[in-house]
């Protein structure tokens, strides 16, 4: 069998895929009339959207039909005449590419793992850090950082200093007050998944490197969703997981090291898939680029959706999806507001997520949102709400949950009333 790529396979309608509980053909898996507006021509793609009003891209997200097409083509091959080694690793290969494309880096600054906590793992892991040395978060980021540096500083005696955000902020200014000489590395959420804050990369960089300090990103609610001109943002290091901007599924996280420092970072496992040459007596010659983290057999499966959702968004353009969705996420939280509840995501951020206390009934509240076919995200004790903006929602989709968000405030003032 040739090569075989995901653009290819996305064409096919061969297979079967999972839908309700039940398995169906793929042949059934195709382009359906949207509903509702579609700025992006995309929701045709999305079958998800004719079934419910889904605002929890930032926890999952959807996969449009052509990347589950190539990814159930895939698995068909492999029960019918397996694809080559070669064929796989060409693949993997594109996906490289086309990540370095839409963040506009070099395909040898990216490699691919499995997770975006293995990347900030094997970076943290490569600054030799001691006792003496710092390294500075922010209360922003995700629970894998804050559980990693902490039990550095137990094995190392590193000194984590953590910067607490101000009404969901945690800029620059604040992280210049905890950075001084003995910082090794400045570790933040580009997105922050509490609260949609978009951290400014450049400023940061800068920051890091005035004091001879290196960055990491992890952007696994950036990438995707945001445009990234990853060269001019000065980014040491940066990880993003597929399964939730990138519209992709598990176990493929790209993984993006500056070419400037590249020896620094340091594979923390060795494998055959690193090898560039084979040597006498037993020795090999690994890659000198970012080829050198993929140590083992990835997940193919995965590689092949990813590729075809990476084609997907390449096509659909990720500033044209930047431009749709962020000002839809402002007017959400703008609205929110208005409402009276309290918005965790601070004024005219420049994300697609918003988070906000719902101060409701929970078990009530959960009810009706089920009942009305809104997916969405409970957080923090069930006192929170998380929701994204994707490149299939629309105006409707915004305005059918203010619809509901509205009818709570209105009885929760009634309930006030009443008790009071």
């Amino acid at each position: 069998m040739g090569i075989i790529s995901a653009t290819a396979l996305a064409t096919s309608t061969v297979g079967t895929a999972c839908r309700n509980g039940t398995i169906e053909s793929v042949a059934n898996i195709t382009k359906q009339s949207p509903t509702g507006s579609d700025p992006l021509n995309v929701r045709g793609d999305f079958p998800v959207v004719n079934e419910t009003v889904f605002l929890n891209t930032p926890y999952i997200s959807p996969t449009p039909t052509p990347a589950i097409n190539a990814t159930n083509q895939f698995l068909m091959a492999k029960a019918r005449d397996p694809l080559l080694l070669g064929d796989m690793l060409a693949e993997t290969k594109a996906v490289r590419e086309k990540i370095a494309k839409m963040v506009h880096a070099d395909p040898g600054e990216i490699g691919v793992l499995s997770s975006t906590s293995e990347g900030e793992n094997i970076v943290a892991n490569s600054m030799n850090l001691q006792a003496g040395d710092n390294v500075v978060i922010d209360d922003l980021h995700y629970t894998t950082s804050l559980v990693l540096y902490s039990k550095l500083a137990e094995s190392t005696g590193v000194e984590i200093r953590i910067v607490r955000n101000k009404d969901g902020v945690a800029d620059t200014e604040s992280f210049a007050e905890m950075v001084d000489d003995k910082t090794k590395l400045i570790s933040v959420a580009w997105v922050s998944n509490r609260n949609g804050y978009r951290h400014d990369l450049e400023s940061l960089a800068t920051l890091a490197h005035a004091h001879g300090s290196y960055l990491y990103v992890d952007a696994i609610q950036g990438v995707g969703m945001l445009n990234l001109d990853i060269k001019k943002s000065g980014v040491d290091f940066l990880t993003a997981g597929s399964y939730k901007w990138l519209l992709g599924g598990f176990g493929i996280a790209p993984f993006y090291v500056r070419e400037d420092v590249m020896d620094i970072i340091r594979p923390d496992r060795y494998g055959w898939r690193m090898v560039q040459d084979r040597l006498s007596e037993y020795q090999y010659k690994i890659f000198s680029d970012a080829r050198k983290f993929g140590y083992a057999t990835p997940a193919f499966g995965a590689v092949y959706q990813l590729s075809a959702s990476l084609d997907y968004l390449l096509q659909v353009g990720v500033e044209n999806i930047e431009n749709h969705t962020v000002p839809l996420a402002n007017r959400l939280q703008t609205e929110l507001a208005k409402q009276g509840f309290q918005v965790l995501t601070p004024p005219d951020n420049k994300s697609a997520i918003v988070a906000f206390k719902h101060g409701a009934d929970y078990e009530k509240i959960s009810k009706q949102i089920d009942e009305a076919g809104l997916r969405l995200s409970f957080r923090e004790n069930n006192e929170q709400i998380r929701v994204g903006i994707a490149l299939f929602n629309n105006m409707e989709d915004v305005d059918i949950f203010l619809d509901i968000t509205e009818g709570w405030t209105k009885a929760f003032k009634l309930e006030k009333t009443q008790s009071s």
